[in-house]
């Protein structure tokens, strides 16, 4: 699954001055193997930030946050980070099988129904990928 260096969900993530980083704490976010080929290319081992939970990688946790989290809370990869964390704060509801944003972010109100939009057909993709069950009625 190819995407655009640019692509995601806009969102302002800085509140009173610092940035936010709620995501990015006990993180379970998915990783196709796009997204930990690129992550290597940076020069990382797959097993320094990246765990197998049910047949899935998922972003390692370190001391409670992302592997990539600095104590700014910016994300050490930004420019590379995997496909959910573009996408996020747009999350997959498996009740109603749509997206839908993630009611734990502060910034979730900002949010476009464009963006929302937008966001929907890449995380589909991205579910069928990795969890196709999910998207089995």
């Amino acid at each position: 699954m190819r995407i655009r260096k640019d692509f995601g969900v806009r969102v302002d993530c800085i509140i009173d001055g610092k940035f936010c980083g709620r995501c990015c704490y006990q993180t379970e976010m998915p990783l196709t193997e796009e997204d930990i080929e690129r992550i290597k290319k940076l020069g990382f081992k797959r097993e320094d930030f990246a765990i197998r939970v049910d047949g899935v990688y998922r972003l390692k946790n370190v001391n409670g946050k992302c592997y990539f989290l600095d104590d700014s809370n910016r994300c050490k990869i930004y420019e590379h980070r995997p496909i959910g964390c573009r996408i996020y704060p747009v999350v997959f509801d498996i009740e109603s099988k749509k997206a839908v944003v993630d009611e734990l972010c502060p910034m979730k109100d900002k949010i476009s129904k464009k963006d929302l939009k937008k966001a929907e057909f890449l995380l589909k993709r991205l579910i069928k990928k990795l969890y196709p069950q999910l998207l089995q009625r």
